[in-house]
């Protein structure tokens, strides 16, 4: 399983992930914010409280989290 080494919100609900490996991936989150568990995460100051978890990141407080293998297949290598 892949490690993220740093996590950073972006702007339009993306987050910057960048992997123990070097690689640096955007992946865009606003897809899973028409569910209703990824709901609060509408809420920019709820989707900026993103912690880096390594395996996984975390949005504590919302009970939510995303593994860095979604991550990585989510998301498009940065330009």
């Amino acid at each position: 399983m892949r490690t993220i080494a740093a996590i950073k919100p972006l702007n339009g609900y993306q987050l910057e992930c960048i992997f123990e490996d070097g690689t640096i991936k955007i992946a865009d989150l606003s897809g899973f914010l028409n569910t209703p568990a990824f709901t609060p995460l509408m809420d920019k100051r709820n989707f900026n409280n993103v912690s880096n978890e390594k395996y996984f990141i975390e949005w504590k407080e919302q009970e939510l989290d995303l593994s860095s293998d979604t991550l990585w297949h989510l998301g498009k290598n940065k330009e």
